[in-house]
């Protein structure tokens, strides 16, 4: 395979091996990323959600063959200091029970807020549709977003 050149957080990578590689493996396992989770492998948990060109995808279902040109966000770069407004609006909602889905319902959060900065209820609910927490947190998870939303001000 040809080698591909492509940014994670800012810094440029080239890859040259299996095209149909994963991007959660080649995170986790060669980049040492590993905010990044393995949920389900299919696509449907929400746990491996990056952030590709801007917009929240699953990287365990994103070929690294694809990859050539794009820009990659993990949970790692979303803000150097952890202090984006949706990390900032979980961490004062007391989101995280398990913590292990939290990193891609950020990164979802953030696509979200991105795109739709005062989204409405309906919003939120249809973007955080697909990203599943085994806890049940969704209803901090919602005040969170609304928060962030209105830039930390309840």
């Amino acid at each position: 395979m040809k080698r591909i050149s492509f940014t994670v957080n800012g810094v440029q990578h080239r890859y040259g091996g299996d095209p149909e590689m994963p991007l959660l493996w080649y995170l986790r396992d060669l980049l040492q990323l590993t905010g990044t989770k393995y949920g389900c492998g299919a696509g449907v948990c929400g746990a491996c959600t990056v952030h590709l060109d801007g917009v929240a995808t699953r990287s365990c279902i994103t070929k690294m063959g694809s990859m050539a040109g794009k820009r990659v966000v993990t949970i790692e770069g979303l803000s150097p200091h952890g202090d984006h407004p949706v990390q900032k609006a979980w961490q004062a909602c007391d989101v995280p029970q398990c913590g292990y889905c939290q990193g891609g319902q950020i990164m979802q959060a953030a696509s979200l807020l991105r795109q739709k900065p005062h989204p409405t209820e309906r919003d939120i609910e249809e973007a955080m549709q697909g990203n599943i927490c085994r806890c049940g947190t969704y209803q901090r998870i919602r005040q969170a977003i609304v928060l962030a939303a209105k830039g930390g001000k309840p």
